[in-house]
């Protein structure tokens, strides 16, 4: 969480001679910067849109189109680091008068040229409050973010939805209306990076889910207005708590805050804006365990390992083996195991042979010696591993801690055979989307291992998917060199998300592999065809969204009730060892409203490797009553196939 929070304020100053004494309050009194006009004829022109007749003078600029210092009210490079300019009146006038949109256009073209010029961080520019009036104001943005290659375009959109409902009514469009509105700028603009979110939060925030569409937009900034403060016993300003967790979820992504205040920027009292937002900085909620841990990796793009055809280093397995929860719950199922299969009256005369497959540094192997030592059984275990450096610590293990009753064998668990067989087979080869790391294929090849009644830790392993909204997301991976970055999966610990429906099911993976008739242990196949897959997963969405890509998750039984899980709704309390999987859509694709979204996927392989692939088809939203699974429904949007024949992105059997 961040310690230090930019915080600005809002004047209107009107005309240089204003604004130096005013940024210096503002700075006397604490803050970073302040947003105001550029220039007094962005305040004419409002006051011409609302109809006063003063302001009844041309809007158009002199023929050389430049600015006379008369107009300028940021006139100082000194000062451009101490400002956001602030276009008020944009929003407005595109349902005006042709001649009025053609000389605010161009005065907003000059005003941005001289932010530019100045270096200004960013400008601000009002949402449309009319859906039709949108695609003037991305022409407008598009034209300019080509131009402007350091200041930054905001769009100030409020969190209230009163806005834009005459435009939705008019194009038949959901109602949500200034997301709708600021959604579709975005797209027009082709979610340039350039252009962010200055969202300004309202007294009535809307519920969770309509919250967390908003929070997963690229937000530069928010405003707090003056409506959302509450003024505790001492008279001072405070937010709810609700405003509170919303700004401490922002400020763990470094965005800035503006403050809207009532009075004067020079009067003492503003002081108490933001030093109530910098104590809300300095005192985040305390973290919990995984989120200490996780520091850092939020919205973090990261490639999924491969350790069947790489050799892990030291740090990774280090890295996993401090989780708190994992290996409790596999010391718990082993125990279990134990228990069930050696009645206590035998304890004393049976040996449970355990054999962990894929042992790496050896935190397994002390749990199943412990859950020996727990159900007062005998065991005799081995730890096969196939990476050699591994090895050598497991050996160090085996020495210094295991006091040599481990069975230490370098090798790989498909091609290791035995006399020995295994009356529990412990593995912990799961990856984020479960089956993602080929815990099928390796298992496939140690289930020979395993006695016609053996147990495997674990017994079965889930896939789930969702769609995913997340424009943070969509610019990491957007922003990657590789030019199959968007047909590549990331692991990927989830902060500026939104995640559009509950997750679904996709697949499943038992151990070990057994008839469904006789119940016996049966052999593999060789092509590895039993462990394709093929999933249909229809959603439908109660709000509108711009779909980024599709979530995944997994959960797995190790043993009867115990398990492990990902998943949002069942998530193992504390445990670290696995992030979701993020599979991202090429073009992120427009869902209306109670659209239905058909999500495919696909396991594949060539018996050398394994990949995925998937696609999206969106459909037009339907009545109640109108079958989902319908062949009728009407095609609204489709994404291609990600990925054919593992070209972009595949695991090495």
């Amino acid at each position: 969480m961040a310690k230090t929070v930019r915080v600005g304020i809002e004047i209107d100053a009107a005309s240089s001679a204003e604004l130096g004494p005013l940024i210096e309050s503002a700075k006397q009194h604490g803050y970073d910067y302040v947003t105001t006009p550029l220039t007094n004829r962005t305040r004419q022109l409002a006051a011409r849109l609302e109809g006063d007749a003063a302001a009844a003078v041309p809007l158009g600029l002199p023929e050389n189109r430049a600015f006379s210092l008369d107009q300028l009210v940021l006139d100082r490079v000194d000062w451009a680091s101490s400002v956001v300019g602030r276009h008020a009146a944009w929003a407005d006038v595109t349902a005006k008068d042709t001649a009025d949109y053609i000389a605010a256009e161009e005065l907003l073209q000059r005003e941005t040229a001289w932010a530019t010029h100045l270096g200004l961080p960013a400008m601000i520019l009002a949402l449309p409050d009319l859906l039709v009036d949108v695609p003037s104001v991305a022409r407008y943005v598009s034209q300019t973010i080509a131009t402007a290659s350091y200041t930054q375009l905001w769009v100030r959109a409020s969190t209230s939805n009163e806005a834009g409902i005459q435009g939705m009514a008019a194009a038949t469009v959901d109602e949500d209306g200034n997301w709708e509105c600021w959604s579709l700028l975005r797209l027009l603009c082709g979610h340039a990076p350039s252009v962010a979110l200055c969202l300004e939060l309202t007294a009535d925030l809307p519920d969770e889910e309509k919250l967390d569409r908003w929070l997963a937009e690229p937000i530069a900034a928010v405003v707090l207005p003056e409506s959302v403060w509450l003024r505790n016993a001492k008279g001072y300003p405070v937010l709810s708590r609700r405003h509170q967790a919303v700004i401490h979820r922002l400020l763990s992504r470094s965005v800035e805050v503006i403050v809207r205040a009532e009075a004067p920027v020079a009067e003492a009292q503003v002081a108490h804006y933001q030093q109530y937002v910098r104590h809300l900085a300095a005192n985040p909620p305390p973290p919990s365990h995984c989120e200490a841990f996780a520091t850092g990796y939020q919205d973090y793009l990261q490639a999924p390992l491969q350790p069947l055809m790489d050799n892990l280093e030291s740090s990774t397995y280090q890295v996993f083996e401090q989780d708190p929860v994992k290996y409790v719950q596999y010391e718990e199922a082993v125990y279990r195991a134990l228990c069930d299969r050696v009645p206590d009256a035998a304890a004393s005369e049976t040996t449970s042979v355990i054999m962990v497959v894929g042992a790496g540094r050896g935190p397994l192997v002390t749990r199943c010696l412990e859950a020996a030592r727990r159900a007062n059984r005998l065991v005799r275990v081995f730890a096969i591993e196939k990476n050699p450096n591994a090895y050598v610590t497991l050996q160090k293990m085996n020495k210094e801690v295991w006091r040599e009753r481990v069975t230490v064998v370098w090798t790989d668990m498909r091609e290791w055979d035995t006399e020995e067989r295994a009356d529990i087979l412990v593995s912990e080869l799961l990856g984020s989307f479960g089956d993602n790391e080929l815990s099928p294929e390796c298992l496939d090849g140690a289930q020979k291992l395993l006695k016609e009644d053996g147990i495997s830790i674990p017994a079965s392993y889930t896939s789930f998917i969702a769609p995913l909204s997340s424009a943070k997301l969509h610019a990491e991976v957007a922003a990657l060199p590789s030019p199959s970055r968007h047909e590549t999966p990331y692991v990927v610990l989830f902060s500026a998300v939104h995640q559009m429906a509950e997750p679904q099911a996709i697949w499943t993976f038992e151990h070990p592999l057994r008839s469904s008739k006789t119940h016996a242990l049966i052999e593999p196949r060789m092509d590895n065809k039993h462990n394709v897959r093929y999933s249909r997963n229809t959603f439908t969405l109660a709000q509108a969204a711009m779909m980024h890509g599709i979530a995944g998750y997994f959960d797995t039984v190790l043993y009867k009730d115990v398990t492990l899980s990902i998943l949002p709704s069942t998530a193992s309390e504390g445990m670290f060892s696995w992030f979701p999987i993020l599979f991202p859509l090429k073009n992120p694709i427009y869902v209306p409203s109670d659209a239905i979204v058909d999500v495919h996927f696909w396991r594949r392989t060539n018996c050398k490797k394994t990949w995925y692939e998937w696609s999206v088809m969106v459909y037009e939203p339907t009545a109640p009553s109108f079958n989902v699974v319908s062949s009728r429904r009407r095609l609204i949007a489709a994404s291609c196939i990600h990925n054919v024949n593992g070209e972009s992105s595949w695991i090495g059997l």
